[in-house]
């Protein structure tokens, strides 16, 4: 039997994610930010009724801006798939955010950060998430809601 609980998921997506489609399609694809939402939006009821969310509500947001992005995450989610993109690396702040919110969250990033720079190997937010997922283009924002709301099931 399915339990129903209402969930707020954040789909957070940060610096130059809106530029997504158009820039350096050979890293991170062809897929425009909007097209992954609307992927997001239609597979959702399907995935939080998998595991026991049916009314899970995804909530959309981009920006630029560091100062927004963090005071978006305070807004009292139970909990979030985060593109942080260059932010994942250079941002302390952020990863100051995350651990003082406990903001049960899944990291996700479209390209193998793995295979890439040393630089963007590392990522300051990634050890306060509940798991990371990348390499997967835009499969990899698909993935980190599956993984988010298996663990918020097991936290019920």
């Amino acid at each position: 039997m399915a339990r129903t609980t209402k969930k707020r998921i954040l789909v957070a997506s940060g610096v130059n994610l809106d530029l997504l489609g158009k820039r350096e399609p050979e890293i991170y694809g062809s897929t425009t930010l909007s097209t992954i939402e609307d992927e997001l939006r239609k597979i959702n009821p399907t995935l939080a009724k998998a595991f026991g969310l049916e009314a899970a509500e995804l909530i959309f947001y981009q920006s630029n801006h560091e100062g927004q992005f963090l005071e978006k995450l305070s807004e009292g989610w139970d909990g979030a798939v985060i593109n942080p993109g260059a932010w994942t690396h250079t941002s302390l702040a952020l990863a100051d955010r995350l651990a003082g919110l406990k903001l049960p969250f899944a990291e996700v990033h479209l390209s193998n950060i793995a295979k890439r720079e040393a630089f963007r190997q590392h990522s300051y937010s990634a050890p306060h998430a509940v798991g990371v997922c990348f390499g997967f283009g835009s499969a990899s924002y698909t993935a980190g809601l599956s993984g988010l709301y298996a663990w918020l099931a097991k936290q019920s």
